[in-house]
């Protein structure tokens, strides 16, 4: 368990000297992957209690401590629901699965690769076909400074608009994805659906994409009113997103996410 006791403030981790757990930033490669992969099954597990299954769609990446070009992903046609320790892959940036029994999704293959071969900086990252995040893609549009929490993307997500409403299957798509991701930690693609990604954890990648999808919810929500929201401004959107938008905060927010999974649900490490 994550123990906060006489930390004053989490949401301002540098100037209160809060620093993430030491063994994610262990020495020792072993690990640091055993922790890498238990993270990135938790993430599955925590997207499936959000309902963002599909079929299929969806693939969450996490790179290899020892072999930065390779990454762990979920298992190709497995629910988030049932993704475990033993039956994650390990692939590398050309689709070749070089650990694991099952296929790699190839649209997971062909954006993810395509990032993490750009962005080497870019640890993991998550993507899967959510209801309002594939909704509010089909505007084309960034979400507005509307609430705090929309505050944590301000002037930190991209609109992609190259291969829009097109399956991502050739490998031409992933380099305009690649671009987008230059600074920013989310993308929206147009009439596909969200992304995002994180320099320092599966668990900030996969936090961010809940509340990437749950800021596109709100932002429906308001569009669906007959009333003008009120936009908060530019400098204020900033002082949020450096307070509530960090690499730290992401981490945090899954915490509480992950500690619940593995009271309930201890068999995603079989």
């Amino acid at each position: 368990m994550l123990d906060l006791k006489n930390r004053v403030s989490i949401y301002q981790p540098e100037q209160e000297g809060l620093t993430f757990p030491r063994e994610l930033t262990a020495n020792d490669p072993e690990t640091v992957r055993e922790n890498r992969k238990k993270k990135l099954v938790g993430a599955c597990r925590a997207f499936a209690g959000w309902g963002f299954d599909y079929g299929f769609a969806g693939h969450l990446t996490i790179r290899d401590p020892e072999h930065p070009e390779l990454y762990w992903t979920n298992p190709m046609a497995v629910h988030f629901g049932q993704v475990k320790l033993s039956n994650l892959i390990l692939v590398d940036h050309d689709g070749h699965v070089v650990e694991g029994d099952y296929a790699v999704n190839r649209a997971g293959f062909v954006l993810h690769a395509a990032v993490h071969a750009a962005h080497p900086d870019i640890l993991a990252m998550c993507h899967a076909h959510t209801v309002y995040g594939t909704a509010f893609a089909s505007l084309g549009r960034p979400l507005d400074p509307i609430t705090q929490d929309a505050c944590a993307f301000f002037e930190d997500h991209a609109v992609i608009t190259e291969e829009a409403g097109q399956v991502a299957v050739e490998t031409p798509a992933g380099p305009n994805v690649a671009r987008a991701f230059k600074g920013v930690k989310a993308a929206i693609h147009q009439n596909h659906g969200l992304l995002t990604a994180s320099r320092h954890s599966i668990d900030s990648a996969a936090y961010w994409f809940m509340a990437l999808e749950r800021c596109c919810h709100q932002q429906l929500m308001i569009d669906a009113t007959p009333h003008k929201p009120i936009h908060i401004p530019a400098d204020r959107a900033r002082y949020s997103r450096e307070h509530v938008g960090s690499e730290y905060i992401g981490w945090l927010g899954f915490q509480t996410v992950y500690d619940d999974l593995v009271k309930t649900q201890p068999d995603m490490f079989d």
